[in-house]
């Protein structure tokens, strides 16, 4: 096995989430449906596209606009 040249960033549970696809689910941006849940907060939802799912992702790993400004 070579090393790699690029620095891999490290798997953080933090960015951790489950992904759990409904049965006969579509691999496509649109057709994919499932259920998500991030791993160190609980927060989950049902999502019906991959937008939806990256927009939850997106959500969840963005710091509040507080912790942004040091408040």
């Amino acid at each position: 096995m070579s090393q790699s040249t690029q620095t891999v960033a490290p798997l953080s549970p933090y960015w951790a989430f489950v992904v759990q696809l409904r049965e006969g689910t579509l691999l496509t941006s649109e057709g994919v449906q499932g259920r998500v849940e991030h791993i160190t907060s609980g927060q989950a939802t049902d999502f019906g596209s991959l937008a939806a799912l990256l927009a939850f992702m997106a959500h969840v790993l963005t710091p509040p606009a507080n912790q942004l400004s040091g408040g």
